[in-house]
């Protein structure tokens, strides 16, 4: 059980936070904080969303696929200080409308990009408690072509700081973990090219978020675990100085996204996972480079040891929620396949 307890949450994020808020990509959980001794994971997500509107015509399906690396690394200082150093890439977007479809928006381009390096301290108090904190840097880049106006702009790479703090309780003989994190929003502003010719400064801030994760054994070798994830979507806003519709890229509300699920050991080697994801669709109106408002999804995954070897594998079926753009195109019945595999190793 406690293998698996240390593992399970960690485990179905392997299949990744498609489309949390649009453009979340990972859920920047801090699971591997609870790992024993040294452990090092290195890992990768596939996501492919489905996603079509209509607009008179239809305009054929919008979502590229995608990749998604990350990397960590946890170590003890003594039996009081842990640190952990993990590399993401938080946020993505990758849109591309087809062309010779008729639709309004016809070979209109977005793409986002970003990288980020945290690190983090623990420090472990009596009775199962811990605080935690530490400093993110992160980088930021987007760039893209609006067909309707003629328009198009290029975001340089910027860098900027950002930070977490939280607690965490456990209790290791009923595999119980709580752990309550907030990261602070991060400001960033990018150097602008519009129409080629134009020079700007575009602000983007991506939100702050509060992440509650928690874990609990509910029978021998069977665990239920799941998280409830805040975060302030409305301050997430892309207005390039001279795009004549701004905001060219905008959230109407903030979201909230839970996962549930159940881990059970099948033995010292193989435990199996399940969960279920829901974040509400608000029927706000979208951006037309967004068009996307909440989903529900379901997800199996498992976890495979073999010596100081561990591999984390998960799929998970994502229904995207009907969303309605600024220019009123419909767009329903979408989904998203993702899936993530993650292998670590303790030493």
């Amino acid at each position: 059980m406690k293998k698996l307890a240390l593992t399970a949450a960690i485990g179905m994020a392997a299949s990744g936070a498609a489309l949390a808020g649009g453009v979340e990509r990972t859920t920047q959980s801090v699971g591997i904080l609870f790992e024993e001794g040294r452990y090092l994971e290195l890992g990768g997500t596939w996501g492919d969303p489905s996603v079509s509107g209509v607009l008179g015509v239809g305009s054929g399906d919008i979502a590229e696929s995608y990749l998604n690396f990350g990397a960590a690394y946890k170590a003890d200082l003594n039996s009081k200080w842990s640190y952990a150093i993990i590399y993401d890439q938080p946020f993505g977007a990758n849109v591309a409308y087809p062309t010779g479809t008729g639709y309004a928006f016809a070979g209109s381009t977005a793409e986002l990009k970003s990288n980020a390096l945290t690190g983090i301290l623990q420090y472990n108090l009596e009775n199962g408690a811990s605080v935690y904190g530490g400093i993110r840097a992160q980088t930021l880049e987007a760039n893209a072509t609006v067909t309707p106006f003629a328009y198009s702009v290029t975001g340089d790479r910027d860098l900027a700081f950002g930070y977490l703090v939280g607690a965490a309780y456990e209790k290791p003989e009923i595999a119980l973990r709580v752990a309550l994190t907030y990261n602070s929003e991060i400001e960033h502003e990018l150097d602008t090219l519009e129409n080629g010719a134009l020079t700007s400064v575009t602000p983007i801030t991506t939100p702050q978020t509060i992440n509650l994760e928690f874990q609990t054994g509910v029978a021998e070798d069977t665990l239920v675990f799941g998280s409830v994830r805040w975060a302030e979507w409305t301050v997430f806003d892309i207005s390039p100085a001279n795009f004549p519709a701004n905001p060219l890229v905008f959230y109407a509300d903030d979201r909230t996204t839970f996962t549930l699920g159940v881990g059970h050991r099948i033995s010292d080697q193989l435990s199996l996972l399940g969960s279920v994801g829901y974040e509400e669709t608000t029927g706000s109106t979208t951006g037309n480079l967004g068009p996307t408002d909440g989903f529900a999804s379901v997800g199996v995954g498992a976890i495979y040891r073999k010596d100081n070897m561990k591999i984390t594998g998960g799929i998970r079926y994502v229904d995207i929620g009907d969303a309605t753009t600024s220019v009123t195109a419909a767009f329903t019945g979408n989904s998203a396949i993702v899936a993530g595999v993650r292998v670590g190793w303790s030493f």
